[in-house]
């Protein structure tokens, strides 16, 4: 017998049954109620069976889906979280490097200006030094000028002292100007 056979007694069986007195219930045979039960239960096909337990498999599945994805959606989270980090760290890195080459730059500029300073001061003491050079030597140069015309007014007078006669004593005084 199929399970609508069994179902199809169960329901004569109602029908069959004495009303209960200002209710709607109805009073069925206690052993012939549990003797069809049994009988259904027995005879229950081969698929119900299998369906229950796929249902059953079903929902054991259905929760490890859940706790898959449960965990999936947290390590996605802290997987989320290390990348933003890692961009703060590299963000961070960058402002670092860009602060370094900042201070680098400012630090290059400050030396070539100090640079620049002291090649100018160098410089400028050596055109004082240059200066004072040229000035000695503009003075030696005066001072050799001055004995040259004194000098050639001793030959100039020692050529009026040949022509009298007294050649000789002008070419010792040039070098005694000299000497």
């Amino acid at each position: 017998m199929d399970v609508e056979a069994y179902i199809a007694r169960m329901e004569q069986l109602l029908a069959e049954s004495r009303p209960v007195p200002l209710s709607a219930s109805v009073m069925v045979n206690r052993s012939q109620f549990d003797e069809l039960l049994v009988d259904l239960r027995n005879h229950l096909p081969e698929e119900l069976r299998q369906s229950r337990w796929i249902i059953k498999e079903r929902d054991e599945l259905l929760e490890q889906a859940e706790r898959d994805s449960e965990r999936i959606m947290a390590d996605a989270q802290i997987h989320r979280d290390r990348l933003i980090s890692e961009t703060e760290v590299a963000r961070g890195a960058a402002r670092q490097a860009e602060r370094v080459v900042d201070e680098a730059r400012e630090q290059a500029r400050v030396l070539r200006l100090e640079a620049e300073d002291y090649v100018d001061g160098r410089l400028a003491n050596f055109e004082i030094v240059l200066a004072k050079t040229m000035k000695a030597v503009e003075n030696g140069r005066e001072r050799l000028r001055g004995r040259l015309a004194s000098d050639e007014l001793a030959v100039t007078d020692d050529g009026l002292d040949e022509a009298q006669g007294k050649a000789g004593n002008g070419s010792r005084r040039l070098y005694d100007h000299e000497g």
